[in-house]
């Protein structure tokens, strides 16, 4: 299984293409989609949707595994987020690509067992699994490489859980294309 584990931004959309079978995991691919400040949004999200149509072409992404939404402070700069992340759904629903929702403190708690994890647990940890030498870089890449990890440790133990595919259970929401 091919997961493309993104982490939403306007400014910066990390990304993280993580192969996984058998239990095992490694690390196909990973970096930024990073849009120029002086640009108009618009012209931001049409760049982050090419460059995601992209990353769609390149990898063949069996799932695309993305933050949810979480800010507290900076609405303005969290709306903006909201439109991106609008866009980055809409592109792996274009490409047949199902999506997969995970909040931080699920991240947190599939990489370390500790929902409220520092990021530098989660950083030690996604080097740890990936059997790395480095930690991954930019801080971003290294968030989207956590989410799919996050998105691998948990898939088939959610295949059995009789609400797995409840929208709302609150580990994970879904969507398939087409259905």
């Amino acid at each position: 299984m091919v997961i493309l584990g993104i982490d939403p931004g306007f400014a910066i959309v990390g990304f993280g293409v993580v192969g996984s079978e058998g239990g095992r995991q490694r690390l196909m691919s990973c970096g930024a989609i990073t849009t120029p400040s002086n640009e108009p949004l618009p012209a931001r999200l049409l760049q982050i949707e090419n460059d995601m149509s992209q990353l769609f072409e390149a990898f063949h992404p069996d799932a695309m595994a993305i933050e949810e939404l979480f800010f507290t402070n900076n609405i303005t700069t969290g709306i903006g987020v909201a439109q991106a992340r609008g866009v980055l759904l809409a592109a792996a629903e274009r490409a047949g690509v199902p999506i997969y929702e995970y909040s931080p403190s699920a991240v947190k708690m599939a990489m370390t067992g500790y929902g409220k994890a520092t990021k530098k647990q989660i950083m030690d940890m996604t080097k740890r699994l990936l059997g790395l030498n480095k930690e991954i870089k930019p801080d971003d890449a290294a968030d989207a490489v956590a989410i799919a990890l996050c998105h691998a440790r948990s898939f088939a133990s959610r295949l059995q859980a009789p609400d797995a595919a409840k929208p709302g259970s609150g580990r994970y929401a879904v969507r398939h294309p087409g259905k």
